[in-house]
């Protein structure tokens, strides 16, 4: 296991993200449940609720020792820490939490995108998200979607920014 702290990302039950998020906060953890203004309708109202930005997933930054490791996944709604290979925990590098924060805050649309392997790495050069770095997809002449991935999830999130916003990386 490392010492260092760093990002891991937690595959949870089905719609307990939050059980866990708040499980993990009582145990001394830092997670992060990246969450987006969702619209449904009940009784009739449409009524505005957070959703999780990667349903089935959360992220915890801590220096994962055995005993926190085995305390972690005490945790009730927990199906595993996502790793490479059977006993390798592979971290989520910062700057990939650091964008996911950014863009959450930042209050602007976003979408879920499939997920992509190529293409070409951009920067935001101006506005609320400057320096947040992901693909750039031609949607139209002005403008386009930027999708900032998580490998180790498999997962892509999209948001529209303009041409002229982004830099080739």
């Amino acid at each position: 296991m490392l010492n260092a702290e760093s990002w891991y990302a937690i595959w949870t039950r089905s719609h307990c993200e939050r059980l866990v998020e708040q499980q993990l906060t009582a145990m001394g953890f830092s997670p992060f449940l990246p969450e987006v203004p969702t619209r449904s309708m009940r009784a009739r109202r449409e009524r505005v609720t957070p959703a999780p930005l990667f349903p089935g997933y959360l992220f915890v930054r801590d220096a994962l020792t055995k005993a926190r490791y085995v305390d972690l996944l005490g945790a009730r709604g927990i199906v595993r820490v996502l790793e490479d290979g059977w006993t390798r925990l592979t971290p989520i590098p910062d700057a990939d939490i650091d964008a996911i924060q950014r863009i959450v805050q930042s209050g602007l649309a976003v979408f879920p995108h499939p997920f992509l392997r190529h293409g070409d790495r951009v920067r935001v050069m101006e506005g609320p998200l400057s320096g947040v770095e992901g693909i750039f997809v031609r949607d139209s002449q002005p403008k386009g979607w930027l999708v900032v991935s998580i490998e180790l999830l498999g997962r892509s999130i999209a948001l529209e920014v303009g041409r002229g916003d982004v830099a080739r990386c």
